[in-house]
């Protein structure tokens, strides 16, 4: 049964269930529907929750990301997208990482103020800082929010490097501020693509803009001489792993200077909700599709060991491998991104009165 025709299948939405909370020791459950007048609700619609932040600097020390710098201005995504290793986190705010990840949005409006003041420290170096690690920093409610162009402004103010993972085109609305700190090699930009197929997108990125959107981006960034790099991630082979070749063929002939790919490893609550979901999205070849996961992480659908966590290991993971190095070499030959340049910071280091 396609999932169009089920019932069950919340159009609209990446994630099917609410995962239990492993931190909860209580949860509401439905066990005897015979026994209400009416089925037990929840409020399906977007709701936004308020953090006052003390910090906003998250620091990896994880040897994939090398010592990777990082601001999340919203925690939980609209996205939705089904595979998102982001979702683990929502459970420490007390929510499920499955619905709960994409309807309920935690939000940090003083994240502008913060930056400054980490960039004011007294023994702070200037280092890339990316935007975001965790969940897309353009998601739909920064288009009313505008926390993150805030950021971006403070960005430009001192001169420090940022980098953007995004899969959204409102970054298009920020090109003023973009534009002038490319000048200054001041900026990258990873777009993400995980389909050229516009049915596949809409069931595992059901919020998202299309691909074809996403490469109109890359193209607009492009002719304003901001780097771009595409990021073919994650990889769900038996599912997307066909279209590498196109993706990148399709992000270099608009411009993208660079090309990531990640396998997808589904730690944690979204083994159970991908799983959930592959089999109503896709009942006839979702077997297949998680036993060529486990190919990639040693028989498991969860891998948490660095240097192989995110790009696999075996058969299957090699092949991907091989026709990304591939297409690279064919349609990104000669390309690379430009070095940041980490001498023009400008701390003001309170001499200047804060703009907050």
């Amino acid at each position: 049964m396609a999932h169009e025709d089920n019932p069950e299948y919340f159009k609209g939405r990446g994630a099917q269930v609410n995962t239990h909370n492993k931190f909860l020791k209580n949860k509401y459950v439905l066990e005897h529907i015979e026994g209400l007048d009416e089925p037990l609700l929840e409020n399906t619609a977007t709701q936004l929750f308020e953090e006052n932040a003390k910090k906003i600097i998250s620091e990896s020390n994880s040897p994939d990301l090398s010592h990777m710098y990082s601001i999340n201005p919203y925690q939980g995504c609209e996205h939705g997208c089904i595979y998102c290793y982001a979702r683990n986190s929502h459970e420490y705010y007390g929510f499920s990482a499955g619905l709960d990840f994409e309807r309920k949005i935690i939000v940090k409006r003083n994240a502008a103020e913060l930056l400054e003041k980490y960039f004011n420290k007294k023994n702070y170096e200037p280092v890339p800082i990316v935007l975001s690690g965790n969940t897309d920093c353009y998601q739909p409610i920064e288009r009313k929010l505008k926390i993150t162009r805030s950021l971006l402004e403070v960005f430009l103010r001192y001169r420090n490097p940022v980098s953007f993972i995004t899969k959204n085109n409102l970054i298009l609305r920020d090109l003023d501020i973009l534009t002038e700190m490319a000048k200054m090699n001041l900026v990258h930009v990873n777009v993400s693509i995980t389909s050229l197929d516009e049915q596949l997108r809409q069931k595992l990125e059901p919020r998202t803009v299309t691909a074809t959107g996403r490469l109109a981006v890359i193209q607009k960034l492009s002719q304003n001489n901001i780097p771009v790099r595409v990021m073919a991630a994650p990889i769900i082979p038996g599912l997307n792993s066909n279209e590498i070749p196109n993706i990148i063929k399709a992000a270099a002939d608009r411009g993208a200077l660079s090309a990531g790919f990640t396998i997808v490893r589904l730690n944690g609550s979204i083994a159970e909700i991908f799983t959930d979901w592959v089999h109503k999205a896709f009942p006839d070849r979702a077997d297949k599709i998680l036993n060529m996961i486990r190919a990639c992480h040693n028989g498991n659908l969860n891998d948490s060991e660095f240097g192989r966590r995110m790009s696999g290991d075996g058969h299957v993971a090699n092949s991907i491998h091989q026709l990304f190095r591939m297409s690279c070499n064919r349609f990104m030959a000669g390309r690379d991104m430009p070095a940041y340049d980490l001498s023009l910071f400008t701390p003001k280091n309170g001499k200047q009165t804060s703009l907050f």
